[in-house]
């Protein structure tokens, strides 16, 4: 009787045991798929001025469902306001960067740990934060000099390298032209020559010897990370910015057309891309007035790889 009793027991902790290591998973989620979406939000609505098109975008977000949102240009947000948008999409767990300047932020469905504030030799900062399993890293670099932004790539490649979570994804808006898009860049000669017509007083420049740079997405790319978006998104409808919501106020709607680019990435680690069945970025008509830039979703398969 003792006996069968002792493996009765022995049986149950088995089957805790494995309960317990079932919720430690990658995805840490009843649910078979994760959403993660990335966002520049051009200055926080207007510093929460514009409150119509605040109210568009977040019906938007909600209507997408991301499991984990990155967001930049939180610009006037407190970490109280953030929850207060995030519970609208249905995060309840938040985490932002600074409340000045023009800061970084991460939401989730599930808890977040914060892992870094990084500012320090940064145009805007990173926000590195872990949730559902995976390390994100969320940044927005310079938008004026190329060489800051390498400078910045550096310092954060190095961030992610010395990260033990071998999941882990770097996001945000990087104002970085990435080598894969070339081939529609050297194409376009009014986007170069808006690069190239600066002030005579202006120190930095977005080009390096007059032409593109690619070094800075390179140096992401060496991590070793994985742009997801290329084998989802044709080169010709691979842009994020500029949109209409600009015209009339920085650039014309012909130049909205014309100088199209690509500067909105989600980079994942080689074990994660594998599972990604999906990228989209939402530069459609609709989006077109939320933002001065386009959203970016990538969805991912928990159960396995995607072959």
């Amino acid at each position: 009787m003792q006996l069968n009793l002792n493996m009765h027991y022995y049986k149950l902790l088995v089957l805790g045991v494995i309960i317990l290591n079932s919720s430690w998973g990658f995805s840490q989620s009843p649910s078979s798929t994760l959403k993660v979406m990335t966002y520049n939000i051009w200055n926080g609505f207007d510093w929460g001025k514009d409150t119509i098109r605040k109210a568009n975008c977040v019906r938007w977000i909600k209507e997408q469902n991301p499991d984990v949102l990155a967001l930049q240009e939180l610009c006037g947000y407190t970490t109280d306001q953030l929850q207060i948008d995030a519970a609208k999409w249905g995060h309840l767990y938040v985490v932002l960067l600074k409340t000045e300047g023009y800061p970084v932020g991460l939401t989730s469905k599930k808890p977040i740990s914060l892992k870094a504030r990084l500012q320090d030799d940064l145009w805007h900062g990173m926000l590195h934060a872990e949730t559902q399993g995976i390390d994100f890293f969320v940044v927005h670099l310079s938008p004026a000099d190329c060489d800051f932004r390498f400078k910045e790539a550096n310092i954060i490649a190095e961030k992610v390298k010395n990260c033990t979570n071998p999941n882990y994804i770097i996001l945000g808006d990087f104002n970085a032209h990435s080598p894969f898009d070339s081939e529609a860049l050297q194409h376009n000669q009014s986007l170069l020559k808006k690069y190239r017509t600066k002030k005579p007083d202006n120190k930095y420049s977005n080009l390096r010897l007059g032409d593109f740079d690619y070094s800075v997405m390179a140096s992401f790319l060496a991590i070793p990370t994985i742009d997801v978006s290329l084998k989802f998104i044709d080169i010709n409808h691979r842009y994020t910015f500029p949109a209409p919501a600009l015209i009339g106020i920085y650039q014309t709607a012909n130049e909205v057309k014309e100088n199209k680019e690509r500067i909105d990435y989600i980079l994942t680690s080689p074990e994660i891309s594998t599972r990604c069945t999906s990228a989209t970025i939402y530069n459609n008509q609709e989006t077109g007035s939320f933002s001065d830039h386009y959203p970016v979703m990538a969805e991912f398969n928990l159960n396995g790889t995607n072959d």
